[in-house]
């Protein structure tokens, strides 16, 4: 019996226990965990792997998180794009080949006017001009905003946790509400949008943590798991943080894939850059995030220009790593018969 299998008899504090003696495996005993996710991911979705252009479109943010370099309180050059902008290079991602574009943002007030009127029509143009399904980062979102965007054709709602233990929570997200993001999350479910949940490894977090986490992405029926390890970020209170290894996280993504093998579990290109994306995808990842056209003027969220300009986060250098794995990008309409699919669970 496999450990998928294994996982679908176990009760509560047996699956708990069990992702905690997973999560701690190294070497060869971890390789073949992620040999049997990877497995499990070919079973469900073949050789093929989705790709998402990445539009980073302003680099304000009301909040003062402490892991992140956009906070508010660090005085770092900020942009903020036109709509123009915007459209302009959603459209050079459309181009390129992605499966969706990815609008994120921190939480700008100046977008927040009006209800986000400027972005929601933004992103009716850009569902115009380009045909793709759209994901929005612009943090939390009332019943009403969520609707909104909703209507506006958005398909995926991404708000990270980061942690689902309350005292970390704390630590990480100053000033605010735990339970308002949470609920924010089960809200969009229930309007129709799809929710991407997402944790953080090496932010203080013990194997019990991440455990509760990945159980928690499953209770709030996600169906896109992040995990990234934090990369310490330059004028924030958590600089002088040890940075920790990917094995972890890659652990973690090939525990995802057991637990819910049809989920689409991301590779960032955001910690390790092009070059760390063989692992995850061996580790059973179906999804490639944060492709961003170089010289564009975007940047990244754990590392804003890790391998952006020397063109190591575009379709074509994703696609000859997919080929050495003898994998390739799934088509647009295959993306989309996915999206069809899970909204009909």
């Amino acid at each position: 019996m496999n450990l998928q299998e294994l996982f679908s008899k176990m009760d509560g504090k047996e699956k708990k226990k069990e992702i905690l003696r997973l999560l701690s495996l190294r070497d060869e005993e971890a390789e073949g965990l992620h040999r049997e996710a990877a497995q499990l991911r070919e079973k469900y979705f073949g050789n093929k792997v989705f790709l998402y252009g990445f539009v980073y479109f302003s680099t304000y943010c009301r909040n003062d998180c402490n892991f992140c370099y956009y906070r508010k309180s660090n005085p770092i050059h900020r942009y903020r794009k036109t709509t123009a902008e915007i459209l302009q290079r959603a459209k050079e991602l459309a181009g390129s080949g992605v499966h969706l574009l990815d609008l994120t943002m921190g939480e700008d007030p100046e977008y927040r006017k009006e209800d986000f009127r400027e972005i929601l029509k933004l992103t009716e143009d850009i569902k115009k001009e380009t045909g793709l399904p759209v994901m929005i980062s612009p943090g939390f979102l009332t019943e009403d905003q969520l609707a909104a965007f909703r209507n506006a054709g958005v398909d995926w709602y991404a708000l990270y946790q980061e942690t689902h233990n309350r005292e970390l929570y704390r630590k990480l997200r100053w000033d605010q509400d735990y339970d308002q993001r949470m609920e924010a999350k089960e809200t969009a479910g229930k309007l129709g949008l799809l929710v991407e949940e997402g944790i953080l490894t090496g932010v203080g977090e013990s194997l019990e943590d991440i455990a509760d986490s990945l159980l928690e992405m499953g209770r709030i029926r996600a169906r896109q798991m992040r995990v990234m390890t934090f990369v310490p970020q330059p004028g924030s209170p958590m600089e002088d943080r040890t940075p920790a290894d990917s094995q972890l996280e890659r652990n973690i993504i090939a525990v995802l894939r057991l637990l819910y093998p049809q989920v689409l579990i991301p590779a960032s290109l955001d910690v390790e850059g092009i070059n760390g994306l063989k692992g995850r995808i061996l580790a059973g990842s179906n999804v490639v995030t944060s492709i961003i056209p170089p010289c564009s003027g975007l940047a990244g969220v754990a590392q804003m220009d890790k391998d952006v300009d020397e063109g190591g986060r575009t379709v074509e250098e994703v696609s000859r790593i997919l080929k050495e794995l003898d994998l390739s990008p799934a088509t647009r309409s295959e993306y989309q018969d996915y999206l069809v699919g899970i909204r009909h669970e």
